[in-house]
């Protein structure tokens, strides 16, 4: 059994599901993404994506026609396995067609391209033997097209997900797990900056994700973390 957060964009949303790993994901189409598959070598208990990145699934499959196999998709932060700001942690980014011929994965490749739906479709010479395709959304806070954007008292998203689930397996606990930013959240975010001397101000900017996220990817599940 699995929590599954989802986060609808459009109005500002934050649902929750209880799956078995053999249900499909909210908003995926028909059976095409089931929750294992979703979690891939993720070893939580809750999970987390957005209605759009579901949305972008659905029509790459439809188009693609035939299964899609996922190698990894999801990972709590904690867990690593990805970059430092990756949109794996995030739940919008997916890692698949490795079970695929190299043929096959250049028409889902350059069908994913041709979409136009994804945020971002890796170079193929990046990916050899799967293809990375990633729904991000928001401005991210250092600037260019990548990482996660600057989140702060009042948002709801996925990233503030992130935040949470960092800050509390680094021991500043936020009380919950939920996606939606309050005091909770606020207080814990700002003992962070002040124990790491960063200006204590309760946003997650550009310098707020770098040292948290270089000191929680990989750590590994500690007794701080919420997992339920």
């Amino acid at each position: 059994m699995a929590k599954v957060f989802v986060y609808d964009a459009d109005e500002n949303r934050m649902m929750s599901y209880n799956l078995n790993e053999n249900d499909p994901m909210p908003y995926s189409y028909g059976s095409t993404l089931k929750v294992r598959e979703f979690r891939g070598s993720s070893n939580a208990q809750v999970l987390w994506t957005t209605t759009r990145a579901m949305e972008c699934w659905n029509l790459t499959r439809r188009r693609f026609g035939q299964g899609i196999p996922v190698g990894y998709a999801f990972k709590r932060i904690w867990e690593g396995g990805h970059g430092t700001t990756s949109q794996h942690y995030a739940g919008v980014s997916f890692d698949v067609g490795q079970r695929l011929s190299s043929a096959k994965r250049r028409e889902l490749y350059n069908l994913a391209r041709s979409l136009g739906v994804w945020g971002y479709v890796e170079p193929i010479s990046m990916t050899p033997t799967w293809v990375h395709f990633d729904r991000r959304y928001g401005k991210p806070a250092c600037g260019g097209s990548s990482g996660y954007p600057t989140v702060r008292r009042g948002s709801k998203s996925t990233y503030v997900l992130v935040l949470q689930d960092a800050l509390n397996a680094l021991g500043y606990g936020t009380q919950t797990l939920d996606g939606v930013f309050g005091r909770n959240t606020e207080t814990a975010l700002i003992n962070f900056q002040r124990k790491t001397n960063l200006g204590a101000d309760g946003i997650c900017g550009c310098n707020t994700w770098k040292r948290l996220a270089g000191m929680v990817v990989g750590i590994g599940r500690t007794r701080t973390v919420i997992d339920r």
